[in-house]
């Protein structure tokens, strides 16, 4: 498994199967990856220490020397503790995990992503690590992120690594519209997809309102101030914020300031139309930089990074992946003690640097890698410094909850109404807030 995998699998984890539903989150770069069918028990525990079994997510055999030194340094610190690794296909993970989950045969650790993972801690699955971990080992952690991990006020997963989406643009396309700087709000982005559709007859950008896509619409409600849910689970986007995040896409569709297909196709079609050419910029991973410089290299040369467009509430979106451990294992103090080594400052750090993601720790995301740039610094470079210094303002924006696929897929369809004229957005947001409380939200 390349780096570019390894961020594909952070970054599938951010469209909305993440919401509801493990495996494959959003198309990133599906065609451009190629998977490798994993191995597991490829580094076995000796039988006369007590074992900690441990899942990570298609880490090899790009990691394989990272996590083979990693575990031989926790060994040796820990003489009778033996780390038996299994790495597994992302793929196969929803399955293997639930099966294994239902048969108590989990692992003590395994490497999930928190809105899964919350599922599966609704069923008590998960170690609670409230009474477990100490203030101080909780205070490492970037405290946006630790929330990600929570499920009904209670603490079920240790962070580990992150990645946040950047803004991707073209500079030549950017240059023909007359535009000098990229847009940091949703309110600047209208006017520049207007200035660019008037100078150069392109689309400044696309995005999909299919259900069962990107989360990105979506995430946009929350970016602009928009509550989905009430404390009890209730529909509370039928408000005046959701009224104008509605009526902002609406507008942007019945302008023609949108492609017709962001209503049939998926966030695919977002990345051919920008490797090419024919889109101003894109929401994205930093990783994708490699991917276009290999796919389109002439445009490579002319694009250019800068922060997440964001709403009103400056937030920006995250994807984060987690360490659980199993509630009634036998050997948790042991395997809760492998997974703070696991994510500790210093091999966060060294993971962070060597898998091109950030860190979930307050330490290591302030090391001069996150923040300072050579003179001959690379795209991926500057993006990596972009991307992190994001991170303050950065958090989880769909909450986890019950059938949030659901949510998606009620507003998606009401919102798709309204842009086609088939309903006003007043009545496109009732009826949303009635469906979504009908199922007994």
């Amino acid at each position: 498994m390349s780096v570019e995998d390894l961020n594909l699998v952070l970054s599938r984890y951010k469209t909305w199967k993440r919401l509801g539903i493990f495996g494959l989150l959003g198309l990133l770069l599906c065609w451009a990856v190629s998977c490798s069918t994993g191995n597991t028990g490829t580094r076995q525990a000796r039988t006369d220490r007590q074992e900690v079994e441990f899942w990570t997510m298609q880490l090899q055999p790009q990691f394989t020397d990272y996590f083979n030194k990693l575990i031989a340094t926790f060994e040796a610190s820990n003489p009778t503790v033996a780390v038996r690794w299994v790495d597994v296909p992302w793929s196969a993970m929803e399955s293997k995990i639930l099966t294994a989950v239902s048969a108590k045969t989990a692992p003590d650790v395994v490497n999930l992503n928190p809105d899964f993972a919350s599922l599966l801690a609704a069923r008590n699955a998960w170690l609670d690590l409230d009474t477990k971990v100490s203030d101080r080992d909780r205070q490492l952690y970037l405290p946006n992120i630790w929330k990600a991990s929570t499920f009904g006020g209670k603490s079920f997963g240790i962070p580990w690594y992150l990645a946040t989406d950047i803004t991707i643009y073209n500079k030549d396309l950017f240059k023909q519209a007359g535009i000098a700087k990229p847009p940091v709000t949703y309110e600047e982005l209208a006017l520049l997809a207007l200035q660019v559709k008037e100078k150069t007859g392109k689309y400044a950008f696309f995005v999909t309102f299919v259900s069962g896509d990107s989360a990105e619409v979506l995430e946009s409600l929350v970016q602009m101030g928009v509550q989905l849910v009430d404390a009890k689970g209730k529909a509370a986007f039928n408000s005046p914020e959701g009224k104008a995040a509605f009526q902002y896409w609406v507008d942007l569709y019945k302008n023609g300031l949108l492609p017709k297909e962001v209503l049939t196709q998926g966030h695919r079609r977002a990345i051919e139309l920008y490797q090419a050419g024919e889109t101003a910029l894109l929401k994205s991973g930093a990783q994708f930089l490699s991917t276009i410089a290999k796919n389109a290299p002439a445009l490579a040369q002319v694009s250019a990074t800068s922060p997440q467009i964001t709403g009103k509430t400056g937030k920006k979106s995250v994807a984060v992946m987690n360490l659980v451990i199993k509630r009634d294992s036998d050997r948790a103090d042991a395997a809760l003690k492998f997974a703070l080594f696991v994510t500790n400052d210093e091999n966060q750090l060294a993971f962070a640097k060597a898998a091109n993601t950030l860190p979930s720790t307050v330490k290591a995301l302030q090391d001069n890698y996150f923040k300072k740039l050579s003179p001959d610094a690379t795209p991926v470079d500057r993006a990596r410094v972009v991307s992190a210094s994001q991170m303050k303002e950065a958090q989880v924006l769909i909450p986890a909850m019950k059938d949030v696929n659901v949510l998606q897929r009620v507003i998606y369809d009401n919102l798709q109404a309204a842009m086609l004229g088939e309903k006003s957005v007043d009545r496109a947001l009732a009826d949303a807030a009635t469906e979504w409380d009908r199922r007994g939200g």
